[in-house]
């Protein structure tokens, strides 16, 4: 962090220092100059441009750049540009230091009455009074107590407050190491996103943060801008600025109109390069993270009016928090008490459980206080008939505090505040393990939905395949080559326009490169299909890097880019003779259709009807398809000199073509992914492939996963179809039709990005089942963010996947492997499991420590175990044992059984007969030690012992017994489904072995040495064993319990529950008028005056994340689909650029490209 910090404080007096010295460092332009230059837009920057530096490459040689090489890659240079201009990098907000933590965690309120019974009882002890001997104050002082235990009466105080500060200790290191981590997984993705540069005329892949004014950069379609620019050449160029303007039309970028590239925008279409003229604090985003106070200050107000207004309101704030740490951290703490939208259902089963233990403890808690004081006052001042003397105030007011204090203990030990702590410590875990299982979790809470979920959609191309293709098959000159054909057997005409379609009707950026190693495959660098067609051209002994160095990139007349719309790509080229060339290659079945002509085998034309096309579909689209290739045709058509074409009347222009050759690409499914399908499917959880591909190669490839098995009942169907079964005669769609389709379908091809979406939704919305499914999908191209954004989860390919993806996912694979789906399942279930083996712990402790605080204080008017021991076996129960329980291993039998429903309740019945079977064993032990023990050891009692008195033997040999039985009890817990080997696997988790003895060992210490701060007197081996054999009797016990079945005992009751039908979650009631209403009772009117205001500050900042990276900024404008927006929609539909209708629902479009409604 330091050096971020200090990055920070060089950053913001540089401006001032340049803008005196006219062009500092040499260089032609001045920082303000750039910075004014790039808010203007359009036609006024050209002019600006114009006026200013004659043209771009006037621009570039001013910043001592080359329009086509690049900078020169040397450090001096790059450092110096850093000095003059800033780096492209935005300094963070300060995280919270330990203390914040520390200050916060002592806000817990059983924590603050903790304290207070401390110190009141620390004061009462110090102060003797006068009165103390005087025989008037009835039996306060009897028992042997000397001088010296007197003294000791402060120990109890001090001891409380020791573990107050403990507890308080604890919890703050688990918060910073927490927000640790977060702040090390978002500097992980920021040094993970790279950018392409040309540097000394090489591209090179340089992290963002390294990017300097003067550099010019690639985009292409997918990328996010990492800084400003101008466009130097573009290719079919569209943008979406949204998260700049709130207007969610693409803008058409090109070197002579609007070259004006902004960073934090997203390349929907297109490619080209651009001069980077601004970055870091001084691009149009760093500029608006300026205004919001990134810096701190300003933030630190804002965070305060926010939290006077409304907690809801503080919600909406919480993402200029910069960190996806201080996110989370907030959210964990307002968890109980703020209407967020889409808690997760973990989170929302917990805090329900929380409530209703706290509510009953606090009840148990109060009841037994009140039958103290009664019985105290009525035993003295009724049955003994004494007067309430002045002077003997003191001496009952310290046994009014001792009564405090063993309430309060009841209360401490019914509140499981290990709770937050164990549901933290086991996602924090789960999480950076699953790093090493090549998931990075972008949200917390998508790592435990994972373990509920019931489908995934999958993407083919990379997830189930390998993603390296290659050409196996050709259809040249009237042949159907089963193999790479011989140069020789190809006409030289054919071969030659082959060549040239390929070489330069593709990105150049894509490239075949040498093997790293010896012996290995050479690497494909760029578009995977392209490689294998470049891969095809050097198959047959021709090579593509001449005919592009003839023919460079700024010398293409006309692009037209591959889009899911087109599904094809063409390019224009200029003639010797003047006239035009187009090459296109695209999807065979759409391409085919625009054919008129083909070449035969001598490379002349023959004319090619519909009926030579079907026939070709037959004899080899099919054949190759039903092999599981990817079949596509490339084509071209010559224009002659006199008659140009209008080349934005795209569909006369790539028409009427001629068919050079139709190939098929092999794209090899994973060899592990059969086994992780197989896996999956045994765990309940259904495989869709949602893949653009042709149905045949769809199906073909389903077959070889395992998807589709045969003799099943299955639909596989292509996306005009499934449209058209989904659809009713308006076009609308309907539930119910869906319902009809999705259960059985299985492959979905030929879909675009909306029938992902609309499937995704579909399920997602379906209430045929018993249960809600829970989805998951899979994506990696730009447009697979609004089906990923809709799932319960997303996951994005951290390979392949495009910026725009990775944004809108909740999990990133980092090997684009489906197998770390599995994992991920894996992983998930595995929390779930954790959180409920320590409620199974942590309930039976609770329950046990509250009974018997609660009967033995009301028979015996003490409580058998002291406050401090209850804090302390509330500190091994809550920190220790949440460790060792959250941090199990998961193990493949996750995957053997079906995944829990949302409203699967968190201790099912098995846990409930576990919990209660061991209160009884425990409570029969301690009642009997309680009563009879004094006799079986033959031992002082230690009942009814007065105020101050020294520890007894007797009920310390109850506390340790009670300690050891919660030891033992924590290995049963470690099962949760009525397994009988509690030991299965124990070896595998260090942690939890060592968290065992260590805390065996420490409780040694306290009952041998402990003394009156632990109201503990030292046991003797016998008196040690004997504890100890009760406590392994837990073991014995566990095994009795098992036996019995489950289902004999319906009278036991599930708790904790997802939310009830009436509270149903957000998202199952109609979203749109749900957060109206929700905002119009969450908001005061003179609110809604601020919130407009913040809401123009809200669509700018989107812009914010693009730099944060973590998506925690956006994931959480746009997730919880902001109230803000919402009301704004409503009450400003004047303004109508920010409502887009879908399915008449309100949905603010700002930020949001294409204008589709989000989730």
């Amino acid at each position: 962090m330091g050096d971020m910090a200090n990055s920070s404080i060089e950053f913001h007096p540089k401006p001032q220092q340049q803008r005196e010295a006219p062009h500092a460092g040499g260089f032609g332009c001045t920082l303000a100059e750039l910075r004014t230059l790039m808010e203007l837009r359009g036609a006024e920057a050209l002019q600006k441009i114009q006026e200013a530096y004659g043209d771009v490459s006037g621009l570039c040689r001013r910043l001592k750049t080359s329009p086509t090489e690049g900078l020169a890659d040397s450090t001096n240079d790059l450092e110096k540009r850093r000095q003059i201009y800033g780096q492209n990098f935005i300094p963070p907000k300060q995280p919270k230091t330990f203390l914040q933590l520390v200050w916060e965690a002592l806000q817990d309120v059983t924590l603050i009455i903790l304290e207070v019974a401390a110190i009141v009882s620390l004061g009462l002890s110090f102060y003797a009074p006068p009165g103390e001997e005087s025989e008037a104050c009835g039996n306060v002082s009897g028992g042997a107590e000397d001088e010296g235990e007197a003294e000791a009466g402060w120990i109890e105080g001090a001891a409380i407050l020791l573990s107050v500060i403990c507890v308080v200790l604890v919890t703050a290191f688990n918060d910073w190491s927490k927000e640790k981590q977060f702040r090390g997984l978002q500097s992980r993705i920021e040094q993970e996103q790279k950018f392409t540069v040309i540097r000394n005329g090489q591209l090179l892949q340089v992290p963002v943060a390294a990017l300097v004014v003067g550099d010019i950069a690639q985009v292409k379609y997918g990328d996010l801008l990492p800084a400003d620019g101008v466009l130097i050449q573009g290719n079919d160029l569209k943008i979406d600025e949204s998260s700049l303007t709130g207007e969610s039309d693409h803008v058409r970028k090109s070197a002579d109109k609007d070259p004006m590239l902004l960073s934090g925008t997203h390349v929907m279409e297109g490619s080209g390069r651009m001069v980077v003229t601004a970055v870091g604090v001084n691009s149009q985003t760093g500029i608006i993270f300026t205004l919001l106070g990134a810096g701190g200050e300003e933030e630190e107000k804002k965070d305060k009016k926010a939290k006077k207004q409304d907690g809801a309101v503080a919600m909406e704030m919480q993402p200029l928090k910069s960190a996806e740490g201080g996110e989370m951290e907030e959210r964990e703490k307002k968890k109980a008490n703020v209407p967020k939208k889409e808690k997760s259902v973990l989170q929302g089963k917990l805090t329900k459980l929380a409530v209703q233990i706290g509510k009953a403890g606090l009840v148990m808690s109060a009841i037994t206080v009140i039958i103290l004081v009664l019985y105290f006052v009525i035993e003295t001042f009724v049955a003994d008939g004494r007067m309430w003397l002045a002077e003997c105030t003191p001496v009952y007011v310290q046994y009014f505090v001792k009564f405090f204090i063993i309430g309060v203990t009841v209360l401490v030990v019914a509140v499981p505040e290990g709770l937050p702590l164990a549901v933290t410590i086991s996602l924090a875990y789960s999480v950076k393990k699953m790093m090493k299982d090549n998931n990075l979790v972008r949200h917390l809470d998508a790592c435990e939905t994972m373990g509920n979920a019931t489908a995934i959609c999958s993407d083919k191309t990379g997830t189930l395949t390998t993603n390296r293709m290659t050409v196996v098959q050709s259809y040249l000159g009237d042949t159907h080559y089963k193999e790479i054909p011989a140069p020789s057997a190809l006409t030289p005409k054919i071969l030659d326009l082959l060549v040239h379609a390929i070489s330069i009707n593709s990105a150049y950026t894509t490239k075949i490169l040498p093997p790293e190693k010896e012996g290995a495959l050479p690497r494909q660098v760029g578009n995977k299909t392209e490689c294998a067609l470049l891969g095809f051209v050097l198959d047959l002994k021709r090579d593509f890097q001449p005919v592009r160095e003839q023919i460079p990139e700024d010398k293409l007349y006309k692009v037209y880019t591959f889009n899911s719309v087109r599904k094809s790509m063409s390019t224009v080229i200029r003639m010797p003779d003047g006239g035009f060339r187009l090459f296109s290659k695209g999807a065979s079945e759409i391409l085919l259709k625009k054919c008129t002509n083909i070449l035969n085998s001598n490379g002349e034309l023959r004319s090619f009807r519909p009926r030579d096309r079907d026939d070709m579909v037959k004899k080899i689209i099919e054949p190759m398809a039903c092999d599981g290739l990817r079949t596509i045709c490339i084509a071209y058509r010559d224009f002659s000199a006199g008659q140009e074409p209008d080349w934005d009347n795209e569909n006369e222009v790539v028409g009427d073509l001629t068919c050079i050759a139709v190939v098929g690409i092999e794209d090899p499914v994973r060899p592990e992914v059969p086994e992780a399908i197989r896996k999956c499917q045994r765990a309940g959880i259904t495989v869709r492939m949602v893949t653009g591909d042709n149905i045949n190669t769809a199906r073909a490839i389903a077959a070889k996963c395992g998807i589709i098995q045969p003799g099943e009942d299955f639909l596989c169907l292509e996306g005009k179809e499934f449209n058209r079964r989904i659809r009713n005669e308006k076009g609308e769609i309907e539930q119910e039709r869906l319902d009809k389709v999705w259960p059985k379908l299985r492959v979905l091809a030929r879909s675009s990005p909306t029938d992902k979406h609309t499937l995704v939704k579909g399920i997602i919305d379906s209430t045929t089942g018993e249960q809600r499914q829970v989805v998951a999908v899979t994506g990696d191209g730009t447009n697979d963010g609004p089906a990923l954004k809709k799932a319960d989860v997303g996951f994005a390919m951290g390979i392949a996947g495009t910026d725009v993806a990775k944004e809108a996912s909740d999990i990133i694979l980092t090997d684009d492997n489906f197998t770390s789906i599995v994992k991920a399942v894996m992983w998930g279930r595995n929390v779930y499991d954790s959180i409920s083996k320590f409620l199974q712990f942590q309930l039976t402790v609770n329950v046990v420590a509250v009974i018997v605080a609660f009967t033995g204080a009301c028979i015996t008017q003490d409580s058998p175990l002291k406050a401090v021991q209850m804090l302390w076996v509330n500190l091994i129960m809550d920190t220790f044992a949440s460790l060792a329980l959250a941090t199990e291993p998961p193990t493949e039998s996750l995957l053997l059984r079906k995944p829990y429903g949302r409203d699967k309740p968190l201790i099912s019945r098995t846990m409930m007969k576990n919990i209660l079977g061991h209160a009884v064993y425990q409570l029969t032990i301690i009642f009997t030690l309680l009563f009879v023990g004094e006799l079986f050891f033959d031992i002082d009692s230690g009942r009814n012992a007065p105020l101050h008195s020294p520890p007894s033997e007797h009920y310390t040999i109850i506390f340790n017994t009670f300690v050891m039985m919660q030891l033992f009890n924590e290995i049963n817990a470690r099962k949760i489904h009525g397994e009988r080997n509690v030991f299965d696997g124990i070896f595998s988790n260090p942690i939890f072995c060592t968290i065992v003895l260590g805390t065996f060992g420490i409780q040694i210490v306290i009952v041998q040495f402990g003394g009156k701060p632990f109201s503990c007197s030292p046991l003797s081996t016998e008196q040690w064993l004997w504890c100890l054999f009760v406590g392994v009797g837990e073991l014995v016990w566990g095994q009795v319990i098992a036996t019995i079945p489950t289902s004999q005992l319906k009278c036991l009751k599930e708790a904790g529950h997802g939310p009830g039908k009436d509270e149903m979650t957000d998202e199952e009631l109609a979203e749109g008028e749900e957060e109206i209403d929700h905002a119009e009772r969450e908001l005061r009117r003179g609110q809604i005056l601020w919130f407009r205001g913040l809401n123009r500050i809200q669509t700018q900042m989107e812009v914010v994340s693009t730099f944060k990276r973590s998506g925690s900024f956006q994931g959480a404008v746009r997730r919880r689909s902001s109230v803000l927006s919402q009301l704004h929609d409503v009450t400003n539909l004047s303004t109508p650029t920010h409502v887009t209708l879908s399915a008449a629902k309100p949905t603010s479009a700002a930020g949001n490209p294409g204008g589709e409604s989000l989730p």
